[in-house]
């Protein structure tokens, strides 16, 4: 116990997850995502998406494209990923002259709908290569410019859902080691029988986890997880009250 009545906090110790193709674990949640970006560059259009909830692999999987393009193009570096958001009418020019092959991450309606209609167009015609990624399918983004509305509606499009038990068991066990924590079976049955089931979940309450351990100087037990738990439980019914917040008080 911390008799002097002051919390310590973790110092910040930055993990490095594995995001190799040798790491990405297959489940029927996200085997076609994976055998789209395995099947490049044998692909039936120019341009590819996976889409799926916030943490369910799309980074990994664009980061998998990212490696095979750099080998089978003979590339010395990974190729650029972007954010949709940062796109400018200035770049996809000086993106196709420099790469043949794109990663453009988080695609949504709140961007410079005209840039992406350039850069869509442009690599089309000029034969180069989009892999998108986003939370919901293209076809249900509600872009305001119809030519990149009929554009996005007819790219070939693949859902990763929600992780089984099986999945999410090897999920849990993964980001625990990239961490370099030991965990148990018993362990991980027991945040599997009080999580929610989601890949976003798994992975804010494996670093929630690493936060009290690190600060308790002490191993990961139930105790931990359950106040890890507790603490995210929390968070996500006070996550009820920001919308109202945001109306009142953003300015955009």
């Amino acid at each position: 116990m911390n008799t002097t009545g002051q919390t310590q906090l973790p110092f910040e110790f930055y993990h490095r997850p594995c995001l190799g193709r040798d790491d990405f674990m297959t489940a029927a949640c996200n085997f076609e995502a994976f055998r789209l970006i395995d099947s490049w560059p044998v692909w039936t259009y120019f341009a590819a998406c996976i889409y799926g909830p916030e943490g369910c692999g799309k980074s990994h999987l664009a980061n998998i494209f990212s490696d095979k393009v750099s080998v089978l193009e003979h590339y010395p570096y990974k190729i650029p990923l972007i954010q949709a958001s940062d796109l400018t009418m200035e770049m996809p020019r000086r993106l196709l002259n420099t790469h043949k092959c794109l990663i453009v991450e988080n695609l949504n309606g709140n961007i410079n709908q005209e840039a992406m209609f350039n850069l869509y167009n442009m690599y089309r015609d000029e034969g180069g290569f989009i892999l998108f990624t986003a939370e919901e399918a293209p076809a249900r983004i509600n872009f305001s410019l119809p030519d990149l509305r009929s554009r996005m509606n007819i790219i070939p499009s693949v859902e990763i859902k929600e992780p089984d038990d099986g999945l999410l068991s090897a999920l849990l066990i993964k980001l625990f080691m990239d961490r370099q924590i030991s965990i148990s079976p018993e362990q991980i049955n027991y945040i599997l029988a009080n999580m929610q089931r989601s890949f976003a979940c798994a992975r804010k309450l494996v670093a929630e986890i690493d936060n009290i351990s690190l600060a308790r100087k002490r191993a990961v037990s139930i105790p931990i997880i359950k106040e890890a738990l507790s603490n995210l439980e929390n968070d996500s019914q006070g996550e009820l009250f920001a919308p109202i917040q945001e109306d009142l008080f953003s300015q955009h």
